[in-house]
């Protein structure tokens, strides 16, 4: 159970009595060291398995751990979130404390949110609202009531979006909705349970009798109020493990603080105390930068910040890129990811399109990237968007693989599947799943690629059985895995390069991670006035560092929009940093907007001239007002009849690439042409998002349309072609291509 440790984690491995606090740094293999704790201590026989609770903050996370404990031998052991393992208690304890049923949960509180709002007579826009319910999540969590929302906003230093008193007001009527209506909010889930415990003694001596020993994970995020329930779970004892780093602390807006694990020692004076810094995740040169960052932070968590020591070989240095604007940065990550997908033996890096991830501070800044990654034919999954086991065809399989369980050995199709890797093989044969991946980025290959991962699973899993010695694994077997799987959302991993925010980030890691947009304003964010939600920032910023093995890039652009004044600044986190900077060539436009070099060895730029409406002659600046040629709000001469024509013609031919339809020309583009109705070439290729090279493919069929003919017929060869594909001239059309929608 030992074997493989290093000298610290096998430390916390054997720590099975008393107070245990782990200081464990970022790739450190802190969730390895807790899962063979418990299983060690299940097999010394120091701990039963159904009396720990291992609690974590994600259902991710917690789906992992249980796998690795199933693993390690110690199956019965429970790990939850807190939400989770409150939840299951209340509804069990719930009759018997209240009576009746648990009334019903509110999955989300927004419309509720805004309902209060308007009986107190407040109009909020979409962004207020969002801000303001996370205004009511953190008073709750903080065990704020309405009444002294106001004064405890500026107790904390916290800027309320708008006036506190009016918050307070929308507070206090949105508890009373939930009262009048008989429901409950995931915050109500642990109020309901840290109330239950503390009155009826009965209830928490049975708790305690059942769990007796416990683990926290990601110790530094937990709230005043889940630190609560933890102190109502142990009682009066002390057999606890905590796990965290006060450097990744990046959740204080939800009320997450590292006091409690800062304050673990002072609490707990006789605890055992375990650090964690050899790096076994990321090269010499990542870890390097991390360090560097962390090193000029301040405040009472730096104090306590862990110096990585990695253990792995040297790779590349870290690159730090200045582009022109977004567009040309969007370019230019895309084709380095191109390079990077293109196999060893081609001259390229040979990293899986699935080990590349793009990270940024705000959702918004996704969509730029998606396009020019749908302009590479390079495929993607955004991390938050549709959950895995909820896709159609991963819905499709789990009803193929149930009925194959059921028929067992009856199965034709199971004749010449002698493991359960095959048998799965031979199932999601019949669903589309084939043993080489269609060619292209669009449906057909978004559908081969979730089948695919189940595949990989079921290697997996037959695999990790293995190791443990447990005997081959059957498919009713598997079949309960996805069950458990989906029910806790932990998604077997999908081919496609990740974009995802640096908060959505955490607890993940890839062989080549990309920070784009790292500008004053975005890093640290515009809000981040105070120097402790400054530092929050800068920790914000190391969790994405420390994402990535070997291939690091940080690179930021100098203005929005290709022609905008470039008065964008990189962050002062990347100067701090000092590494050497590259120019980013200009986004597809040759030397337009881009880094040339004067005689003299001095740069120059050369810049584009503003675009500006063509109704009302303002500058724009917004990436969709820029395809449409004006602004959102100035009249528009679409012709509907053509835009229907281009949206139909639009899907038949992604069909015949195998694309998505937004690889042919995005909504905003078939707008904009449809505004226009260009009559010649020269007036379709100054559309923004057409470009020289979708002018050579799709320009004859747009303009037969614009005209009112039926396009030609598409070549037979040209469906085969891959719209990212296309030769050296995809690194040559106009910026405007990569425009978001």
């Amino acid at each position: 159970m030992l074997d493989g440790l290093d000298p610290e984690q096998r430390e916390v491995a054997t720590a099975l009595h008393g107070p245990v606090c782990v200081l464990a740094g970022a790739g450190t293999g802190k969730t390895r060291a807790i899962t063979h704790r418990i299983a060690y201590g299940v097999r010394s026989g120091v701990l039963q398995p159904s009396s720990v609770l291992a609690v974590t903050f994600t259902n991710r996370a917690a789906g992992e751990m249980r796998g690795r404990l199933r693993q390690l031998g110690a199956a019965g052991v429970q790990a939850r979130t807190f939400h989770s393992a409150a939840l299951r208690q209340l509804q069990y304890f719930w009759p018997r404390a209240v009576g009746g049923e648990l009334p019903r949960l509110l999955e989300r509180k927004v419309q509720l949110v805004a309902e209060a709002a308007a009986r107190c007579r407040i109009r909020l826009d979409r962004n207020e609202l969002r801000d303001v319910t996370g205004e009511v999540e953190w008073a709750k969590v903080t065990q704020t009531v309405p009444e002294d929302y106001p004064a405890a906003v500026t107790k904390s230093g916290r800027e309320a979006p708008r006036d506190p008193a009016e918050i307070a007001g929308i507070y206090g009527t949105y508890e009373q909705l939930k009262r009048d209506r008989g429901v409950i909010d995931f915050e109500d889930v642990l109020l309901l349970t840290v109330g239950v415990l503390q009155d009826r003694h009965d209830i928490a001596d049975t708790v305690r009798s059942q769990y007796q020993h416990f683990v926290v994970d990601e110790y530094q995020d937990v709230s005043p109020l889940q630190q609560r329930l933890l102190d109502l779970w142990l009682g009066d004892r002390d057999s606890l493990c905590v796990v965290g780093d006060a450097g990744q602390t990046i959740y204080s807006f939800t009320g997450a603080t590292p006091d409690h694990l800062l304050n673990f020692r002072t609490r707990h004076p006789h605890a055992t105390v375990v650090r964690l810094v050899r790096d076994y995740r990321s090269t010499p040169q990542v870890v390097h930068l991390a360090n560097n960052l962390m090193g000029r932070a301040r405040g009472r968590a730096a104090e306590h910040r862990l110096e990585l020591v990695s253990q792995r070989g040297p790779g590349p240095e870290p690159v730090h890129t200045e582009y022109t604007d977004e567009p040309a940065e969007a370019e230019g990550i895309a084709r380095r990811i191109r390079e990077l997908m293109t196999p060893r033996e081609q001259g390229g890096g040979g990293v899986p399109a699935s080990e590349i991830a793009v990270l940024y501070r705000i959702n918004a800044q996704s969509e730029v990237y998606e396009q020019a990654l749908a302009d590479h034919g390079i495929p993607y999954q955004l991390r938050g968007a549709e959950r895995f086991f909820e896709r159609p065809e991963v819905r499709e399989a789990g009803v193929a693989l149930r009925g194959a369980a059921r028929a067992g050995g009856n199965d034709p199709l199971l004749e010449d599947a002698a493991d359960l890797p095959s048998q799965v093989r031979a199932v999601l044969g019949t669903k589309g799943w084939t043993p080489e991946p269609p060619a292209g980025s669009g449906a057909v290959r978004d559908r081969w690629e979730s089948l695919a991962a189940l595949v990989r699973l079921a290697e997996q899993f037959s695999a990790a059985r293995a190791a443990a010695g447990a005997g081959p694994p059957t498919l009713a077997d598997l079949v309960t895995e996805l069950d458990e799987r989906a029910g806790a959302q932990h998604a077997p991993t999908v081919e496609g390069v990740t974009l995802a925010s640096l908060h959505a980030a955490k607890g993940l890691e890839w062989d080549a991670v990309f920070l784009a947009g790292l500008t004053e304003g975005i890093v640290p964010i515009t809000y981040a006035k105070t120097d402790e939600q400054i530092e929050e920032e800068r920790r914000l910023l190391y969790v994405g560092v420390t994402r990535a093995r070997i291939h690091l890039g940080l690179s930021w652009s100098l203005s929005r929009s290709p022609g905008g004044r470039a008065n964008r600044r990189p962050s002062r986190f990347v100067q701090e940093l000092r590494g050497p900077v590259a120019r980013g060539a200009a986004s597809r436009g040759g030397s337009a907007g881009g880094v040339v070099r004067g005689g003299t060895g001095a740069s120059r730029r050369v810049k584009r001239g503003p675009v500006r409406c063509r109704v009302c002659g303002r500058t724009l600046t917004d990436a969709g007002e820029m395809k449409l040629m004006r602004c959102e709000g100035c009249p528009s001469e679409l012709d509907e009849a053509l835009y229907e024509r281009l949206r139909e013609w639009r899907s038949e031919r992604a069909a015949e690439l195998g694309q998505p339809a937004y690889c042919v020309f995005t909504d905003k583009t078939l707008m904009a042409i449809a505004e226009a109705v260009p009559g010649e070439a020269s007036e379709l290729v100054t559309i923004a998002g057409v470009g020289r090279r979708k002018l050579d493919r799709f320009g004859a069929d747009v303009l037969a349309l614009c005209a009112g003919d039926a396009p030609a017929q598409s070549p037979a060869a040209d469906a085969g072609t891959d719209v990212g594909d296309a030769p050296d001239d995809r690194l040559r059309h106009s910026s405007e291509d990569v425009a978001d929608d």
